[in-house]
């Protein structure tokens, strides 16, 4: 049986449908995953981000996004299910990589209009790409000659 994923947008369009014919609720470790069968292949469900299986960590949580879908029957394979012990996500770690990317999101966009403003000033001096090629060539001959040894 063919176990490529599928997506939210395809398994409501099939649930829409009326085009599936079974679907399972799959226990792992540490959550649920959701499996549909149509035609002759089952599917599981990929998460948006990751495109990897989709792992609901609350069976509450699942049985509200399937009937959002509009699927209200489904069946449930417990046997591997096994809860992962509760912790806490370092939220100081998730803050501070997320302060990280707006404040280099916020360097990004500043660059950009700097150089869109460069681009469109009328005093703003070109160069061709070959001057900018020598100039590059002589700023390495430059840093090369400065290397110890033969490393030219």
């Amino acid at each position: 049986m063919t176990r490529s994923t599928i997506d939210h947008a395809t398994l409501a369009q099939l649930a829409g449908a009326g085009a599936i014919d079974r679907t399972l609720v799959v226990g792992q470790t540490g959550g649920w995953s959701i499996v549909v069968r149509y035609g002759k292949s089952e599917h599981p469900l990929a998460a948006q981000r990751s495109r990897q299986v989709r792992l609901f960590k609350k069976m509450e949580t699942l049985v509200s996004y399937l009937r959002d879908v509009g699927i209200s029957q489904f069946d449930v394979d417990a046997s591997d299910y096994a809860a992962e012990p509760a912790k806490r996500p370092d939220r100081a770690d998730a803050l501070k990589r997320a302060h990280e990317a707006a404040e280099h999101d916020r360097w990004f966009r500043e660059q950009v209009q700097i150089g869109l403003r460069e681009a469109d000033d009328p005093n703003t001096v070109w160069i061709s790409n070959e001057e900018a090629n020598n100039e590059m060539d002589e700023l390495l001959a430059s840093l090369r000659s400065r290397l110890p040894g033969d490393q030219q």
